[in-house]
């Protein structure tokens, strides 16, 4: 059976992932901090679909707890690996307390690093392996600390792309906007000003997520909407993207 790794399972993004990823038959590890939510996920998926599910509880703003996640991986060559954990920055990076701007960049950066590292070598040698790293396209725009994170894992995943394709590898970089999920609630944003055409659906964006990432595509974003997004932010007057700035978290 294909084997799948997926980090920030619980809900959201990576649970549309792991739902998708279960009921084309992969066997499933689930990375997630909060381990009683992350076993009755992992009970769900396999009593409903039939496949493995191994709920692994990692809190990956832990160095030595992203190492069991790292140790699991070099286990065998996993299929796919879905990078996915992360959390909004709510308030401004002034206002942020240092350990909080840290957490954000070991779970939104160090670790996408180290379990992609950690995995590439034995899809190598494999011969085959697909790995997405979500994004967002807060990082085609200067919009603080997140956007920074997410800016250097879309280039990341670019270059992995180009540089791991010929051994067989796919790796893509999912940038996504608003998608209804926790994440929002969780940082506890305010969205009365988000109109409605904005949100995307998580289990629509992870399907077209998946038909890009078998085409070959190294960045995927979602829906037109976010298209014409991104291809204004790479045009856009600098007094405009000031403007952007200014207003960034």
């Amino acid at each position: 059976m294909p084997i799948a790794l997926i980090t920030g399972p619980t809900a959201g993004i990576g649970l549309a992932f792991a739902r998708a990823l279960a009921a084309e038959g992969h066997d499933l590890v689930l990375v997630s901090r909060d381990s009683e939510r992350l076993q009755r996920l992992a009970d769900d998926v396999q009593g409903a679909v039939g496949v493995r599910c191994e709920a692994l509880p990692a809190d990956l703003s832990d160095l030595p707890q992203t190492q069991r996640v790292e140790a699991r991986l070099a286990q065998q060559p996993f299929d796919v690996l879905i990078n996915n954990a992360g959390f909004g920055l709510r308030r401004p990076f002034e206002a942020n307390d240092l350990d909080t701007e840290q957490r954000g960049f070991d779970v939104m950066v160090r670790a996408v690093m180290r379990l992609s590292h950690a995995a590439i070598g034995p899809m190598t040698e494999a011969g085959h392996g697909d790995i997405v790293n979500v994004s967002s396209v807060a990082g085609f725009l200067p919009r603080g600390s997140y956007g920074a994170h997410k800016a250097w894992v879309t280039s990341f995943s670019q270059w992995a792309s180009i540089h791991y394709r010929p051994h067989g590898l796919r790796v893509m970089s999912l940038c996504p906007g608003f998608v209804r999920t926790e994440f929002h609630q969780r940082m506890d944003a305010d969205l009365s000003g988000i109109p409605s055409w904005m949100w995307l659906d998580a289990d629509r964006l992870v399907r077209d997520a998946l038909s890009d990432l078998r085409s070959g595509k190294a960045v995927s974003v979602p829906s037109r909407r976010y298209k014409a997004v991104v291809a204004a932010s790479r045009v856009a007057p600098r007094g405009l993207v000031e403007r952007v700035a200014r207003r960034g978290r």
